[in-house]
């Protein structure tokens, strides 16, 4: 069965500064950051702050936790852009309504949104759904199950993305398919042998008994790096273990149930921040029916190689990140920092 929450049901992409703005709750900014703070970043890196202030909380990004190989900060944005969207959500679990400033001070580079509250409505059995999904939602990198997608699943999924400012365009396995993995596989092989990459994956990976809540846990990526398959609808991950048989998650199982390349009109950091909030929230609906995705940002990191994959598949804009779904009954949610972590002075 298709969403039946229309397309921009609740966002609000340009602010309408009507009425005054509502405080916040006293006793829920915690929750509020908390909350926001599961939202999925490349490596668990987690690389969002956010400032509160009577009227509104601030969200910045954390250039600290930026990837080396990530200079024009891209992937931190789209990021922080799943955080702003998990933030959208909380506050709508309060029944408020999100007003959306992004990118409200050109001369504050690492400001990327002031969101401040309006009267609303109680949230929709949708957001509700969303909300209870938040826990299990997760990068899935191991083997999805022997079942097909929820009917109408897809194209909702699709509707999310455009309610975001983005699109989900699904890659069917044919000739299409075959040219991504083709450009994918070589791409990410050589990025594995890169040794700033390899470098940033030590950084971010953590083994069996770690207390940290950042980064990828061992159980979260399996011991030898999962090639792909360009004919079973596989494309090959990112290699976390780098040979040092840290990984505890099986490999192998049949293949995904569809790929989707997310997309944005530009490729600008406006845009990046769109396709994370279209990330989050379409991941989100996803678990809510237990379909999780594996997430391939590591082809897409070379602006040559995004620009490839724009030509060669057709694509009405930029490729921000490549997803594959299936069917999974596990909830390997990784670990997260506290509010008073997160918060910028």
């Amino acid at each position: 069965m298709a969403s039946s929450i229309p397309p921009g049901a609740w966002y609000v992409r340009a602010p309408t500064h009507t009425g005054e703005a509502s405080p916040f709750p006293s006793g829920q900014v915690g929750y509020l950051i908390r909350t926001a703070a599961r939202a999925p970043s490349v490596h668990n890196t987690q690389p969002w702050r956010f400032k509160v202030s009577e009227n509104a909380i601030e969200l910045y990004a954390d250039p600290r936790r930026k990837l080396r190989i990530d200079p024009a900060g891209r992937e931190m944005l789209i990021s922080c852009g799943a955080a702003l969207f998990g933030l959208r959500l909380a506050i709508r679990s309060l029944g408020y309504q999100p007003n959306v400033d992004l990118l409200p001070d050109p001369a504050k580079l690492r400001l990327l949104a002031r969101v401040r509250l309006r009267a609303g409505t109680p949230p929709t059995a949708f957001e509700r759904r969303m909300l209870d999904a938040i826990p299990h939602r997760h990068t899935h990198r191991g083997p999805f199950a022997d079942e097909p997608l929820p009917e109408g699943l897809l194209p909702a999924l699709q509707h999310d993305a455009l309610a975001e400012g983005a699109t989900l365009t699904f890659i069917r396995p044919t000739v299409i398919y075959r040219q991504l993995a083709d450009i994918v596989g070589p791409a990410s092989h050589r990025q594995d042998l890169d040794p700033s990459a390899r470098n940033e994956v030590r950084r971010w990976t953590r083994v069996t008994g770690s207390g940290a809540r950042d980064g990828v846990p061992a159980r979260a990526f399996p011991a030898n790096g999962v090639t792909g398959d360009r004919q079973n609808a596989r494309l090959r991950q990112r290699d976390f273990d780098l040979g040092r048989e840290l990984g505890l998650l099986a490999t192998g199982g049949p293949p995904a149930a569809a790929t989707g390349v997310l997309i944005t009109q530009a490729d600008r950091r406006v845009d990046w921040l769109h396709a994370g909030q279209a990330l989050h929230r379409l991941l989100l609906h996803a678990a809510d029916r237990w379909v999780f995705a594996s997430l391939y940002t590591q082809p897409l990191e070379a602006a040559a190689i995004r620009s490839l994959i724009t030509t060669r598949l057709g694509l009405p804009g930029a490729p921000q990140m490549l997803l594959q779904f299936g069917r999974a009954r596990t909830t390997l949610a990784t670990p997260r920092r506290e509010p008073d972590e997160l918060m910028e002075l």
